[in-house]
This record gives C-alpha cells, structure tokens and sequence, in this order.
C-alpha cells in the first residue's frame, strides 16, 4: 500500500500514513526517521487485523525525510512503496517520502 498523504488547507502540514504489510512478518514496528531523530521508541506502529502495522505522523511540507521501519527491534526494513531510495552512511539505503 502507498504512502497516504493528507495535507492541511494552507498545504503546510501533511499527515503521512506509513504502513508495513503482513508480508514482513514482524511481531513489532517501529516508524524511524530523522523527522523524529531516529528515535527507535518515538514511534510504535498499531498492528491491524490483517496482520499489517500503521503509523500516521504530521510532517512539514516542501521537504523530503528519510525513514525505515524497526522491526522487533532487531530488523531495519526499508518501505517497499516509498517515493524515492538515498544511499546512507551505513553502505544501504534508507526510504524517502516527499511531503
């Protein structure tokens, strides 16, 4: 499922909803970004019924914020629909939205 994107009136804001599907098989997520200064317990993801997890944050437009998702806190996963990919300092990639 794609990023959702709902922004303010003004456009200043953006609520994202960031979801990691069933398929990762996580008993736990997290939502990890520099939006929230990779702060592994900032951000807990809800998990769903059907086995998926969510997480809803409100970002500030005209920027771009990468993120991954913790999982069971062990396993960092990248999103798999997210709007771009930028190389990190730890030879991977991180996910990037663009609000």
């Amino acid at each position: 499922m794609p990023l959702v994107k709902n922004y303010t009136k003004t456009r200043e804001k953006c609520r994202v909803t960031f979801k990691l599907p069933a398929e990762a098989e996580a008993g736990s997520a997290a939502l990890v970004g520099d939006f929230n200064g990779w702060n592994e317990s900032e951000c807990p993801m809800k998990q769903l019924k059907d086995g998926s997890f969510s997480a809803t944050v409100t970002l500030d437009s005209g920027r771009q914020y990468r993120y991954k998702y913790l999982v069971d806190s062990t396993r960092w996963e990248n999103d798999w629909t997210a709007d771009s990919y930028a190389a990190n300092e730890f030879g991977g990639e991180d996910s990037l939205v663009h609000v």
